[in-house]
């Protein structure tokens, strides 16, 4: 029996993994392997050789599973970094097709054909390649980056027009831009956006040259599992050879002496060559308070670009880009009444990630009938998004949740021992709104702030209350977190 084809093989490999890894890690560690037909054998070629680990230790046996449910021929799977295939010579030019019939036995010198690139779109699988020497470049493409996320799909106005314009000089590598870049601001306005942006006109205009992407918590992981292998060295490798190193949501970092101290020394020694560094975070790096304070020095040493929250006209903005992107994934013709669009831009004014996950829903679910929707037919299709009115239930979590973002803090700053001001404040203010919107008794709120007595809850609440009269500030936030809150 020939063969099925490895293409096949590998979209069903790569469908259950995504199911059972889910899109984010899937994208990170094993979208970005390569496979390779040696014969008797398939090898998958993990980008590093921090990935290939990673891969054994968290997806191996799964992948394993999958390929023999789904490889008829029983052909094994073996793993490899991209440095041990590179290892690999070929006897000739690799020219001919992937043909399982003309398989020969695995030896140290084999004829090596890539297969296409592991992804779930076909639109990801290229033509084989024909030399080992493509196959390395195809495999130095920028690790982890969604392709959805360039410039040309970010959406500008005033509120990110420095950032923007800081992102396109780092992206093209121009001269006499500051090193390191840090870009904050809150969720869900672009910052992540931005970063893959960067990566992508990064590698564009220089192919030749490094690009890293990475979460903090992905860094955190990495560097952890590394260190606990015996594979430090190699994880340093890895991020101080980089031309262009992106770290996303540095703030996680925060507690990890260990991983700050590596981060820390990584940003020296690649700034000393050099070598570009573009991290973000939900705060400036003075707000960052967890972190260590010779690397909070460093992350704000060079460009700090703010990122403020969108207005009207810019949600509207991206939701009309939505629109159009939409138009060509799903086929949807016509265009929202401008009333509609006007009722998704007031509904989700706290994230873009947030409006655009509306719009989302609302044409899936509305379909050929979205340019006739009313605004009332919109709302009864999102409202499981909107849950607004006037009784919805408020719950403290969800007013811890909205009280950290509002003052750009983690949840777990409101629950922990902290007592500076930047934190307390806050605190206090959200258990008078617990008090105020829930039926919480005091003891039940201060169990839900870290099993605080209710005696700190009640301070809290003549506290906020008296402040509300003498600070306008504190009254401003008071009524903004309400009638969020209450929608």
């Amino acid at each position: 029996m020939a063969a099925p084809a490895t293409e096949n093989v590998w979209s069903a490999v790569a469908a259950g993994l995504k199911d059972d890894l889910g899109a984010d890690l899937f994208a990170s560690w094993i979208a970005p392997a390569r496979l390779y037909e040696t014969g008797a054998a398939v090898i998958l070629a993990a980008h590093t050789e921090t990935a290939r680990d990673w891969i054994k230790r968290n997806a191996w046996r799964r992948m394993v599973e999958l390929w023999s449910a789904s490889d008829t021929s029983h052909r094994p799977l073996v793993l490899r970094s991209r440095a041990e295939t590179a290892g690999i010579t070929s006897v000739a030019e690799a020219t001919m097709p992937f043909d399982a019939s003309s398989a020969v036995p695995v030896t140290s010198t084999v004829s090596v054909t890539p297969i296409a690139r592991p992804s779930l779109s076909p639109s990801a699988h290229t033509a084989p390649v024909t030399s080992l020497a493509t196959a390395r470049e195809e495999l130095g493409r920028p690790v982890g980056l969604q392709e959805r996320f360039t410039f040309d799909s970010f959406v500008g106005d005033a509120s990110n027009e420095f950032a923007l314009t800081v992102g396109r000089k780092v992206g093209a590598w121009a001269d006499g831009c500051f090193n390191n870049v840090m870009l904050h601001g809150p969720y869900g306005f672009g910052k992540t956006h931005l970063l893959h942006a960067i990566g992508w006109a990064a590698h564009k205009a220089r192919p030749d040259r490094k690009v890293v992407y990475l979460t903090a918590e992905q860094f955190l992981s990495t560097f952890v599992a590394a260190v606990r292998s015996g594979g430090g060295a190699g994880f340093k490798g890895d991020i101080r050879s980089a031309d262009l190193l992106l770290i996303d949501d540095v703030q996680f970092i925060g507690g990890k002496t260990k991983s700050q101290d590596e981060l820390y020394h990584s940003l020296v020694s690649l700034m000393g060559e050099g070598r570009r560094v573009v991290f973000t975070a939900d705060r400036p790096p003075s707000g960052l308070t967890e972190i260590d304070a010779r690397l909070r020095s460093h992350l704000g040493a060079g460009l700090v670009c703010g990122i403020e929250r969108a207005d009207r006209d810019l949600r509207l903005q991206v939701l009309e880009r939505k629109l159009e992107v939409l138009s060509q994934q799903l086929g949807v013709q016509g265009h929202a009444r401008p009333e509609v669009m006007a009722m998704l831009a007031d509904r989700f004014p706290d994230s873009i990630r947030e409006l655009e996950g509306g719009l989302n829903t609302l044409a899936v679910r509305a379909g050929e009938r979205l340019a006739t929707l009313t605004v009332e037919e919109a709302e009864t299709f999102l409202r499981s998004h909107l849950q607004r009115g006037g009784d919805r239930k408020v719950t403290v979590d969800e007013i811890q949740k909205a009280v950290a973002e509002h003052y750009l803090l983690k949840q777990a700053d409101l629950l922990s021992e902290r007592r500076t001001r930047a934190v307390a404040r806050p605190r206090q203010l959200a258990m008078y709104l617990a008090k105020n919107l829930t039926t919480r008794s005091y003891p039940d709120i201060g169990r839900r702030f870290g099993n605080r007595d209710h005696t700190t809850v009640l301070h809290a609440v003549r506290r906020i209350e008296q402040l509300k009269g003498e600070d306008a500030s504190i009254a401003a936030d008071v009524e903004t977190l309400t009638r969020k809150l209450r929608g």
